[in-house]
């Protein structure tokens, strides 16, 4: 039985080894994340909290002594849930003005920085394109 009992606690990890396990596990495991670009428009807010943003300023002139933000949500959402379809209406035509809104922005957004990268890579092309026709000029002015 001795034996069988240095086995198992040769097999056990000590805490530094069991440290570089998981530190090598999480880093395989999770990937990279590209960087957000600072002057990306933001999404567009949902239906639910174009409603927040009304009922929060409804909910602080009734309650002005609460000061918990999760109240407020609390509240907000056990409202948003007993809302009809025909009242939350109004709010879902704000989204999806908003949404369209962030669609036309974020196709502009994508535009300037193709431009950006297009203009570096035509003024390189232009710079070499300029140089093949110089060449041909030449050879027809000698002819």
């Amino acid at each position: 039985m001795k034996g069988l009992k240095n086995v198992a606690v040769a097999r056990k990890m000590l805490p530094s080894q069991m440290l570089k396990v998981t530190k090598e596990n999480t880093a395989t495991s999770k990937k990279k994340a590209g960087k957000k670009d600072s002057g990306a428009p933001k999404r567009p807010p949902s239906a639910y909290f174009v409603f927040l943003e009304d009922f929060r300023k409804t909910y602080k002139e009734n309650f002005p002594d609460n000061k918990s933000v999760a109240a407020v949500t609390k509240a907000g959402g056990e409202k948003w849930r007993s809302l009809s379809e025909s009242e939350k209406a109004p709010y879902t035509e704000k989204a999806s003005k908003k949404k369209a809104e962030y669609e036309t922005a974020k196709i502009e957004f994508a535009n300037k920085m193709q431009g950006n990268v297009e203009k570096a890579t035509q003024a390189a092309s232009e710079k070499s394109t300029s140089e093949v026709h110089n060449d041909g000029e030449e050879e027809e002015t000698s002819s």
